[in-house]
């Protein structure tokens, strides 16, 4: 008997007679598979947690059983589960009850004064810390500058407060925090970051890089228990948007070390979690927790490489680039174009120190100077070590990039991760203020990456910006601004090839390319079911799809209407 049955599945790929009957058949819908040797089908069958099968309703139907629960998709969409390329799962944990301070459409702050009104109501709740919001976008301020110190001190003149901006690159601090903080006239600046000072030389309360880890280091420590509650409501805030591994894109203290771990031992992951511990802290994380950078995931954890930061926000104005930002920062010189977080020899040293231990890098670089460096850096880590390229080294960011850069990452074995909802959430800005229309309009250069032959992974960066991945696409397809416009209409992708990057090629470079990113025999089943076809609705439509249900290694982690998601520090764009 089930030789005859395999024998009328000869349109499958390999199914194996001892995995059948089906757990669970999903029938009557448009599957759309990501994978290129069966790309579309009707119906999935599912079983221990993986693809069983793959193709027509009658095929799949044939493979149930008197247990076999029997789901109708009634015409909807089934894709991969998405694949998170770049974003902070664990540091969101820390802004997840903090003021809001987003601009719209995500929150609801456009001035200074509206800033301050919402750290004056987080002033009123109860607690006497270091008082924090994130979130502030200066470019959508309709002062057009960031706050000053001395209008934080209008907040509270005694207790501290500090606000982070969207990038996370950039804090603004009172009188009485920059004081806790020990940033007082004299102080230098510490090393990769910079406290911005007056003429006078008196700090301004305006914090620049590698200085805002002291804002962390300050803040007052969650206890275990209420991070692991906000770890689970994120989890969960993920899974709604159709996510079924995320990252944690640079694990930069042992508090979001161990509140991974203790997840992890805990069981409590939903879904999987690459994560990137941050370049200095790798060592002394690997020694004293005896965690294996490039192991495999251990309930739905794994760490997968290293992080490194070279340079800021373009936002921000602190990215690296080589040529002078369009209007530089109030105070700059004219030919500023931010800089570098440490020397090309620094650079060098951390590559060559990780191709020797054959880690995958990651590396943050959002101006083309900076990915100059990092070009250099590879280079010369895969002369000292043959071989380093099949890592897969990251260019995360990768936002202003020149085309004989990317015939380098090519040429490298270098993989970029655009963050390509800057031409929705920074577009005008870019064009009209960071970097000018000829270089705005070549950001997330995506199709120009296709044409050098490179694949992609598409993210958020979350919490940057929220981590919606039908967002993603919208932004990808569109290239559409904030205000309407379209922002380098010759980098706009295809539907497919933007639903490539937030599956099968993010997969690709978290080397999970095996269980993960397209609907195909023997992967996880990871799986999520839409609203309507990201392929054929109009494309301008496409960041107003919804997610109906999220299945993680076989079971639903999200269904619409019946999960409850805390949504406290994001909102859907």
């Amino acid at each position: 008997m089930i030789a005859s049955i395999v024998a009328a599945f000869a349109g499958l790929a390999a199914l194996a007679p001892a995995a059948l009957p089906a757990d669970t058949v999903y029938v009557h819908g448009v599957v759309i598979t990501v994978d290129d040797a069966h790309p579309k089908a009707q119906a999935v069958a599912v079983r221990d947690g993986k693809i069983l099968a793959v193709g027509s309703d009658a095929q799949i139907k044939a493979l149930k059983g008197p247990a076999t629960r029997v789901v109708d998709l009634a015409g909807k969409t089934m894709v991969p589960g998405f694949v998170d390329g770049h974003s902070h799962i664990a540091d969101a944990v820390m802004g997840w009850n903090l003021a809001d301070l987003s601009p719209p459409p995500v929150g609801t702050v456009h001035d200074i004064a509206g800033l301050q009104a919402a750290m004056r109501a987080a002033l009123a709740k109860p607690g006497d810390g270091l008082l924090l919001g994130t979130g502030y976008d200066d470019s959508l301020l309709v002062e057009r500058r960031h706050p000053t110190g001395a209008e934080l001190d209008a907040v509270s003149a005694t207790r501290s407060v500090c606000v982070f901006h969207v990038s996370g690159h950039l804090a603004v601090c009172n009188s009485p925090a920059m004081k806790q903080l020990g940033f007082v006239k004299g102080a230098p600046n510490p090393p990769g970051g910079v406290i911005a000072r007056d003429a006078a030389g008196e700090p301004t309360g305006l914090l620049e890089e590698q200085a805002v880890f002291a804002v962390f280091s300050a803040m007052t420590p969650t206890t275990p228990e209420a991070a692991a509650k906000s770890l689970d409501e994120i989890q969960t805030f993920y899974a709604s948007l159709g996510y079924t591994t995320a990252q944690d894109g640079q694990t930069a203290s042992p508090a979001t070390l161990e509140l991974l771990l203790k997840a992890q031992a805990d069981k409590r992951l939903k879904i999987d979690i690459a994560a990137y511990p941050k370049w200095t802290l790798v060592e002394k994380m690997v020694a004293s927790r005896g965690i294996k950078i490039g192991g495999p995931y251990e309930n739905r954890l794994k760490f997968a490489g290293v992080k490194i930061t070279e340079d800021g926000s373009p936002q921000g104005k602190t990215a690296y680039l080589d040529k002078p930002y369009f209007h530089p920062p109030h105070g700059a010189a004219a030919d500023y174009r931010g800089y570098p977080i440490m020397p090309q020899a620094e650079l060098d040293g951390w590559y060559d120190k990780f191709a020797g231990l054959g880690w995958q890098v990651q590396t943050h670089c959002n101006g083309d100077a900076c990915i100059d460096m990092l070009i250099k850096a590879v280079e010369k880590a895969e002369a000292a070590h043959p071989g380093f390229a099949a890592t897969r080294p990251v260019v995360i960011h990768s936002q202003v990039t020149r085309p004989d850069q990317l015939a380098a990452y090519k040429r490298l074995g270098l993989f970029p991760s655009f963050f390509a909802e800057h031409t929705f959430y920074w577009g005008d800005w870019h064009r009209d203020e960071t970097l000018g229309a000829d270089r705005a309009a070549f950001i997330s250069p995506t199709a120009a990456a296709l044409k050098a032959g490179l694949h992609f992974s598409l993210h958020t960066d979350a919490p940057v910006v929220p981590p919606a991945p039908m967002h993603v696409l919208w932004s990808a397809v569109n290239r559409t601004t904030r205000s309407g416009q379209v922002l380098g209409a010759d980098q706009r992708i295809s539907p497919m090839d933007a639903l490539r990057a937030v599956t099968i090629w993010p997969a690709w470079q978290h080397f999970d390319e095996a269980s993960r990113g397209s609907i195909t025999v023997g992967k996880k089943a990871d799986l999520v079911v839409l609203g309507a076809n990201p392929l054929s609705i109009d494309p301008a439509k496409i960041k107003d799809i919804a997610v109906i249900t999220t299945i993680k290694d076989g079971q639903a982690i999200y269904e619409a209407g019946k999960t409850v998601v805390a949504r406290k520090a994001f909102a859907q764009p």
